[in-house]
């Protein structure tokens, strides 16, 4: 075991992935969910009465006269899908976690709500120009490797119809601005983190605007690790990201609230296009 330790508490390399993850274990998984669903914390997903602010101010950027045909990429449990719905949008939501796509079929079922939902990753999603617009909540795209999120937007990009919208925010470097890396412990007789004791052994990283939080779980019977990436953008950066991938930056704001931008903010949301122009092909 204490091998183990030596090699997981060395910093790990970038983009480096653990052996636990976030939305797949059974455990952790039900955590998630159950944050997702408090109303009063900005948890897995944002207090409701923001979300509500969001769905509201989305739909002033994006009215779903015209941009009827919306995906909710990284959906959870439906708490923002529902709401687009119920503005007007005909919404199909994706997700990775098991847990959160069934959670949200069973509500859309009750309340006789046709939103379609299905579980997958959206790195590999297939749709071609079938929506009008495209939402990405809560900095999501931030936990990518710079190689997923070249990944992604092209997928994007082929999803959306001509002229159809991407709206995202993402963290600036300010968020972590005179946060120093660190190392802490903490011990539960259960958790967040398993059922049963365990000791977490947690530490930030910091690789010029990328960070990781990195969560060793050590139980009787396993150590098993968690690492959190985070990319911090700048508006430069983003735009150069959208453009590769053949969308265009229209406006950028302080948050996905509609917000003004700020350049000392440290949340970022931009409206992106798809124009005429294809994807640039790197050779």
């Amino acid at each position: 075991m204490f091998e183990k330790l030596s090699a997981l508490t060395r910093k790990p390399a970038l983009y480096e992935k653990g052996t636990m993850e976030l939305w797949t274990d059974e455990h952790i998984s039900a955590g998630m969910l159950e944050a997702h669903l408090n109303p009063d914390i900005d948890g897995a997903t944002r207090k409701h009465a923001t979300v509500r602010k969001i769905v509201k101010w989305v739909g002033t950027v994006a009215p779903a006269e015209k941009y009827r045909n919306m995906l909710d990429l990284g959906c959870g449990p439906g708490i923002y899908a529902e709401q687009f719905h119920k503005a007007g949008y005909n919404v199909t939501g994706l997700d990775f976690s098991q847990r959160s796509v069934d959670y949200a079929k069973k509500s859309a079922h009750e309340q006789n709500l046709p939103v379609t939902y299905h579980r997958g990753d959206y790195l590999v999603m297939d749709f071609k120009e079938q929506f009008d617009l495209i939402t990405l909540i809560y900095c999501d795209f931030g936990a990518l490797s710079a190689e997923d999120r070249a990944c992604l937007l092209k997928k994007i990009h082929a999803a959306l119809k001509p002229g159809g919208l991407l709206i995202f925010d993402v963290f600036t470097p300010h968020q972590y601005a005179g946060r120093e890396e660190y190392k802490n412990w903490e011990f539960a007789q259960s958790g967040f983190f398993a059922a049963e004791p365990y000791l977490c052994l947690n530490s930030l990283h910091k690789y010029d605007n990328t960070f990781c939080k990195q969560h060793i779980v050590i139980t009787e019977n396993s150590v098993r690790h968690i690492n959190v990436w985070e990319h911090t953008f700048t508006k430069g950066e983003l735009s150069q990201d959208l453009h590769t991938a053949g969308l265009s930056a229209k406006n950028f704001y302080g948050n996905i609230s509609g917000a003004d931008y700020s350049d000392t903010g440290t949340e970022m949301c931009v409206v992106a296009e798809k124009t005429g122009c294809k994807p640039v092909l790197k050779l």
